[in-house]
């Protein structure tokens, strides 16, 4: 099949189906309403809302203006700074951050996307570049499919593991907090590295997630559930109720075979994690996903096969690109004791802002690389060169 012009298949259920209404699926369905409204999406989501359960975070520089102009709408907490704590050292950037809420990603969705372009509660039981059969055996043709529906086989990738569980509370009095800290990792290191992040949604509002950099994937919830509690009356805050709770277990890369990543789940065409497209450092996958809806909205009136391989060949230039990352990442797990693990991020906290905003990005210059290698390493050198051999120990295809 060559370049068809969406809308022009008479026998076409639409023109384009997103399979997944997360952030990467909600956001494709959003940027090709803007881009191009006579296209008719059909957003598939197994849930029955939008998103997830979720705050979804992120610094303002991770996203250029146009996808800036595409989220702004969906924004819910805003702040101009924000800190980070070490055993040895503590610092406020002067960098903004942002926070967007699942509810208001569904009721944004809802009310910005025409009523039959959204399709929940519905599990899709197959999908080809251009078709899809749902369990209830309904049958959906378009021009082009879009898979969005989370993570392929991680065990095609090595690493290690974010995981956390974040609770967001009701105080009984003022936090104080003027700014969220993104890090304070002056907890007990355990299980790897730890830190706890906190957002002040209002004055007795706060969202707490306890996190973990480890070596498995492995959640106990209820104990770390637990350890955010006692962190929160570690700080003074008294807990009136828990509003809201999430977990979540995230891929740290180092290594792996992108080619078998993206083959496991099929030649349909992919946006999202389940593309490959998340910081292999962070695992954070929004200001992809903002990218690949503008670059989805940009090749709108490509049939499946073509808009597959334009997919395709982005994320694997992407994985390239991110070679670096994954380098940090061996060194972190592989170099690094567990209780040492945390300086290697105190250290990172020392460099100038632009650097680590541009870093969060997956911008980093070699400039910046350079920067961030050099000087008095956080390991020893002798082991952080076994780290980088370790890691590089598993071929890396993107074929």
């Amino acid at each position: 099949m060559g370049q068809a012009a969406a809308g022009s298949g008479h026998n076409l259920d639409c023109d384009i189906a997103i399979l997944g209404g997360g952030l990467a699926g909600g956001l494709i369905a959003l940027a090709l309403h803007r881009a191009r409204p006579d296209i008719r999406v059909q957003l598939i989501e197994t849930d029955d809302v939008l998103g997830g359960n979720h705050v979804w975070s992120f610094f303002e520089g991770d996203v250029d203006a146009e996808g800036m102009a595409l989220i702004e709408p969906l924004i819910t907490h805003r702040w101009d700074d924000y800190e980070v704590r070490f055993p040895a050292h503590s610092r406020t950037l002067s960098m903004a951050y942002h926070s967007i809420r699942s509810s208001q990603f569904d009721a944004f969705l809802r009310e910005t996307l025409p009523a039959e372009a959204i399709r929940t509660g519905a599990k899709v039981a197959s999908a080809t570049h251009d078709h899809v059969v749902l369990e209830s055996g309904a049958e959906i043709a378009a021009n082009a499919v879009i898979d969005c529906r989370g993570a392929g086989d991680l065990d095609t990738l090595d690493g290690g593991w974010q995981k956390f569980v974040g609770l967001e509370l009701e105080l009984t009095e003022p936090h104080g907090l003027e700014r969220p800290i993104i890090m304070d990792a002056t907890v007990e290191q355990i299980d790897g590295y730890r830190f706890v992040y906190s957002l002040p949604f209002g004055a007795r509002r706060i969202f707490v997630e306890d996190t973990y950099y480890s070596d498995g994937p492995e959640l106990d919830a209820a104990t770390v559930e637990q350890r955010t509690l006692d962190y929160a009356a570690a700080q003074g805050w008294k807990v009136a109720k828990i509003v809201h709770r999430e977990k979540g277990v995230l891929p740290v890369v180092c290594n792996g075979s992108f080619g078998e990543y993206w083959r496991s789940t099929g030649p349909v065409p992919k946006a999202g994690v389940r593309a490959g497209l998340f910081h292999p450092v962070t695992g954070y996958s929004l200001p992809e996903a903002v990218r690949s809806a503008l670059f989805v909205a940009g090749h709108a009136d490509l049939d499946g096969e073509a808009l597959h391989g334009r997919l395709f060949a982005r994320a694997a230039q992407g994985w390239r690109d991110a070679s670096f990352y994954r380098m940090l990442d061996s060194m972190l797990f592989y170099g690094a004791d567990t209780s040492d693990r945390y300086k290697i991020l105190e250290r990172f906290y020392r460099l100038r802002p632009a650097l680590i905003s541009r870093f969060y990005a997956g911008r980093s210059t070699t400039a910046d690389k350079l920067r961030i290698v050099s000087g008095k390493p956080p390991i020893p050198i002798s082991r952080g060169i076994r780290a980088i051999w370790h890691g590089k120990k598993r071929k890396s295809r993107t074929t």
